[in-house]
């Protein structure tokens, strides 16, 4: 139904995009309600947002957001988020088409659209796919001016150091023709001290996952601090050990050694895959390559703010297309079993095993979702996070 007057594309993505910009940024979802209704013949709309845990979608709606909602796996819903392809669902009355809402593969919910009988779905589904890559992009542009759309993804409310944690974020996944990234932060209501970092250029992947001391808000002020002072750096250009000790300085000065911070730091190649990494503590690295699951051993280093004026040295490490990382916290790895087996010895081969065929952006929550059982029920004494990358390399090398 989209058509071209006076040499303007009326009903695709350029027309949508221009409505969206000039809409109030929590009005953004009725001006897409609006367009699907006029351009393309909706009988009705619905935006879902993916909740912190990646669990459950949440209508967007009136208060409270959390009614309606439907699980992220085991939904129609949940299919057109997991597969990130649209999903087509007849029915008598007509047929519901649900699309994802992604921007960059940074994966924020799903966008259901009903049609009445009789409208031939399939010839819509590449301008509705318009119109969501759309909505994507103004929902993170609105987050900057409104909490409509955060306050959407919350089943429950979040404690005030996961409050900081998740905005310290970047997103929790990315895609490019290099790479695709994954990571999630457990328990996502209340984490505290885990969180974890990206940055790309043309040529380079910067990666940090970062594990602070402590708990609440003096684990989530640590983190806060380490983090904005490695972005400092990283954006002043410095090389990655200049990075390091920048940090290191800022938690010195501010702690004095009482309160430390545990960081794994990586820079990667895009060209060569080669890597600088510094290790700073806990996080530690797996690697799944050609079916084998192994540790990555790295030469240990201080964590951050432990001395004053630590002096931080690379270590190299190569990554092959093909190969998929995982950057654990040791609120996974070092989780025992009612026998006392920890969980990073063989469960977590297992795990990695497991879930080989799922996608980086669901890798993580699936792992995650797994430790609960592994203690036998237990509720956690840390929290955790897991970060997969998948390497692809760079095409035509």
């Amino acid at each position: 139904m989209t058509e071209v007057v006076g040499g303007e594309d009326v009903g695709g993505g350029g027309h949508v995009e221009r409505v969206l910009r000039g809409a109030a940024p929590h009005e953004l979802f009725e001006e897409v309600r609006g367009v699907l209704a006029r351009d393309h013949g909706a009988a009705g709309a619905e935006l879902l947002m993916a909740d912190y845990a990646s669990a459950r979608l949440q209508p967007v709606t009136v208060r409270p957001f959390t009614a309606g909602s439907v699980s992220a796996y085991n939904s129609a819903e949940g299919r057109a988020f997991g597969s990130q392809e649209p999903h087509v669902v007849p029915g008598e009355d007509g047929a519901t088409v649900h699309l994802p809402v992604t921007v960059r593969g940074d994966r924020l919910g799903v966008l259901s659209v009903r049609f009445p009988a009789g409208v031939a779905v399939g010839a819509l589904l590449a301008p509705l796919r318009d119109v969501a890559d759309a909505l994507a992009h103004e929902i993170l542009v609105a987050d900057r001016d409104t909490d409509f759309f955060l306050q959407a993804r919350r089943a429950r409310r979040l404690t005030l150091a996961a409050e900081m944690q998740w905005q310290l974020l970047p997103g929790r996944s990315c895609s490019r023709p290099e790479y695709d990234l994954g990571a999630q932060l457990e328990p996502a209501y209340a984490v505290f001290g885990d969180s974890f970092d990206w940055s790309a250029s043309a040529d380079h992947l910067t990666l940090t996952v970062n594990n602070g001391m402590g708990e609440g808000i003096d684990a989530a002020l640590l983190t806060n601090l380490a983090v904005s002072a490695l972005r400092n750096a990283r954006r002043a250009d410095l090389g990655l050990a200049d990075q390091a000790a920048l940090a290191d300085q800022a938690l010195y000065g501010q702690y004095q050694g009482r309160r430390h911070l545990a960081m794994l730091l990586l820079r990667f190649d895009l060209d060569t895959g080669e890597a600088e990494v510094i290790d700073a503590g806990s996080p530690r690295v797996w690697r799944l390559r050609g079916g084998v699951v192994e540790p990555i051993g790295l030469e240990a280093q201080l964590p951050l703010g432990m001395f004053e004026d630590t002096v931080y040295t690379c270590q190299s490490l190569r990554v092959l297309p093909g190969d998929r990382l995982f950057f654990l916290s040791d609120g996974v790895y070092d989780v025992l079993s009612p026998a006392g087996e920890p969980y990073g010895l063989h469960a977590l081969t297992r795990a990695v095993m497991s879930t080989r065929l799922l996608p980086p952006s669901q890798v993580p929550r699936a792992l995650l979702q797994e430790l609960p059982g592994y203690r036998g029920g237990v509720d956690a004494a840390d929290d955790a996070m897991v970060v997969c990358l998948d390497w692809h390399g760079r095409p035509g090398r």
